[in-house]
């Protein structure tokens, strides 16, 4: 484990590799699961600020899903998540592009300037995941088959999980949280031959 401020990094953070490959998976990790994308308790209120300017973009079926029970919900583990299509399904905030490439409807807002706000976090620092423990974070990678062509893709590349998520990162630990990652994985680095 790699200690920052109050964080636990997983060493496969800074050893595994991964660049998404979204014609090879089609956002796969926004249709499988059990539950919809986990939600900072602070993010319920910026769901529902974008809600409105997000509708455009999304399809039928995420927009009867949201009308039925709202934009998030509370999942099995008693932990808000973005409302899914039904279960076992997409999320809500899915749309299919040209390609079937499963897109996000909140980022697709987002890009096209009609909300400041990119996504849930936990999205953005995908395969990252962060739980939350007295006094730090633990910050994992999440290993999961369907990313399989991302982990090809970041080891053909060599590309680390820190560096493909470094603006995720900084967004949610800061400038100074993510250049100590970086000094810190240098040291991983030479201290374990890799």
């Amino acid at each position: 484990m790699i200690a920052i401020g109050d964080t636990l990094i997983s060493e496969d953070v800074v050893e595994k590799k991964f660049v998404c490959d979204l014609n090879a998976c089609k956002g796969a990790c926004c249709v499988a699961g059990d539950s919809g994308a986990p939600l900072d308790k602070e993010e319920l209120p910026l769901l529902k600020e974008v809600l409105d300017a997000v509708k455009p973009y999304m399809n039928k079926k995420g927009l009867a899903a949201i009308k039925k029970h709202g934009p998030y919900v509370v999942d099995s583990d008693g932990d808000y998540t973005t409302t899914l299509v039904s279960e076992k399904a997409e999320c809500a905030f899915v749309f299919f592009d040209e390609q079937k490439i499963a897109k996000c409807a909140i980022e697709q807002a987002y890009t096209e300037g009609k909300i400041t706000w990119k996504k849930p976090i936990s999205c953005h620092l995908y395969p990252i995941r962060i739980s939350k423990h007295k006094g730090y974070d633990a910050v994992n990678y999440s290993h999961w088959d369907i990313c399989a062509p991302a982990c090809a893709c970041g080891q053909k590349l060599e590309v680390p999980v820190y560096k493909f998520l470094k603006e995720p990162l900084i967004r949610k630990y800061g400038k100074e949280w993510f250049a100590a990652l970086e000094k810190s994985a240098k040291l991983y680095y030479k201290s374990n031959k890799v």
